[in-house]
């Protein structure tokens, strides 16, 4: 006897999102976009591999911002035949690819701010301050957008601190200008660069590795897999727990399957029962159990 049970409604109670219509996003790109251009020219005009750095750190939350929102939108999209997911892993792939990206971006600039320590280039620290300083400005004013809501919800107040941390980027190009006009030393441009790709480095790795693991099905990093199959076991009647799996659907929705041995058999009411503690519990609304009254000779999990 088989009884299967699935939940086609959309809650998280592990994350909490602004809409993608949320027009402070929008504003946020728009503003980061014109900056990114602005400095990445003001880096190349003033030999400043700090400021293009600092535009590669500043690109880094518009292609966040940009494939969040469009996967966004894909995710909404109607399931087919043959996609019957939909496009809901859309959002799993635009973060691998966020970060990806980043990772090559680091790369060059890394190896340039090298170069220039072996070979210290001439820099224009007055022109680097003046952009460093639109950059505070920017960044400061982008934060400040995200001011209201961040207490009670995890993405707008991931976005202000971001802002906020962008800003203080930019403050250490000021500092790293105003050094190199007081003292002369060329090599202060590439020091800070490297320090500005490894604090983008610290940020990404994370990312990275969330999004590979997600990529490849993992089980969803605040979801305790364990915890999960001891859940299931202690329910009434239940001797046993195989083919658990555990996996996102999308970047914030995760799944379930589990084939639970229960000799008494199922109803109704049990599966209702326990997929619904398992969304109050764990966060997880797609739920689907199979239950079995006798066990599989060939289960291993079982034992």
């Amino acid at each position: 006897m088989h009884g299967h049970h699935g939940h086609d409604h959309h809650h998280d109670h592990a994350h909490h999102h602004a809409p993608p219509s949320d027009k402070r996003y929008t504003v946020a790109i728009v503003l980061n976009v014109a900056f990114v251009a602005l400095e990445a020219a003001a880096g190349f005009l003033a030999n400043s591999t700090a400021l293009l750095s600092d535009a590669a750190h500043n690109l880094s939350d518009v292609l966040g911002l940009a494939l969040a929102g469009g996967a966004a939108w894909l995710a909404k999209q109607q399931a087919s035949e043959r996609r019957t997911y939909g496009f809901a892993k859309a959002t799993v792939l635009a973060a691998l690819a966020n970060a990806l990206v980043l990772v090559v971006a680091c790369g060059g600039i890394l190896w340039e701010a090298l170069r220039r320590f072996i070979a210290p280039e001439p820099v224009e620290p007055g022109f680097v301050m003046t952009v460093a300083a639109i950059g505070v400005l920017i960044n400061g004013a982008t934060a400040m957008l995200f001011l209201a809501g961040r207490k009670q919800d995890v993405n707008v107040r991931g976005a202000y601190l971001h802002m906020l941390a962008d800003a203080g980027v930019s403050a250490a190009v000021i500092v790293a200008g105003a050094a190199i006009w007081i003292t002369g030393f060329d090599w202060i441009d590439p020091a800070i660069s490297v320090g500005v790709v490894l604090l983008i480095l610290w940020g990404t790795w994370r990312l990275l590795r969330e999004s590979l693991d997600l990529a490849l099905d993992a089980a969803p990093s605040h979801i305790d897999v364990a915890e999960v199959r001891a859940f299931l076991a202690a329910q009434a009647g239940v001797t046993a727990v195989h083919d658990l799996h555990i996996w996102a659907m999308s970047a914030a929705t995760p799944a379930l399957t589990a084939h639970v041995v229960r000799p008494e058999g199922s109803d109704d009411g049990f599966l209702a029962r326990v997929s619904d503690e398992i969304e109050q519990r764990f966060g997880i609304a797609h739920v689907t159990l199979q239950v079995e009254r006798t066990q599989r000779d060939d289960c291993a999990e079982c034992d």
